[in-house]
């Protein structure tokens, strides 16, 4: 089994990260981490036995990261997927597509998703 991240540069993709982390032990399985940003993800000291790969971003800039996410589940033998989301409006659901939105719809595995706590 793997878990599979898509961490993007925000306080919901630390809370991913640290949700796939928590899942990934409690499962004793392989973690793939997709870093979303374009710069160096500045990844946490992942705890001691913990088989961790980090993928980063390929392509053009302007690649679409969910089309990125998606490829690298199709590539690799992923069972679960973790993301996470932010509360939106009706109306910016309605009319702004996310990452996070078509990671769910699309997503050919069973996708955790996490939202931050109020503090973070």
């Amino acid at each position: 089994m793997t878990i599979m991240v898509a961490v993007p540069d925000s306080v919901e993709g630390r809370a991913a990260l640290d949700a796939a982390v928590a899942e990934a032990q409690r499962l004793d399985t392989e973690l793939v981490v997709v870093n979303l940003a374009l710069t160096d993800l500045a990844a946490p000291e992942f705890p001691p036995g913990l088989s961790v790969t980090v993928l980063d971003r390929e392509g053009l800039p302007d690649r679409d990261p969910a089309d990125a996410v998606l490829d690298e589940i199709r590539t690799r033998s992923v069972d679960r997927l973790v993301i996470g989301i932010r509360r939106r409006s009706p109306v910016g659901k309605a009319l702004l597509g996310s990452i996070s939105q078509r990671l769910l719809l699309d997503s050919p595995v069973p996708v955790l998703a996490i939202k931050p706590s109020e503090a973070e």
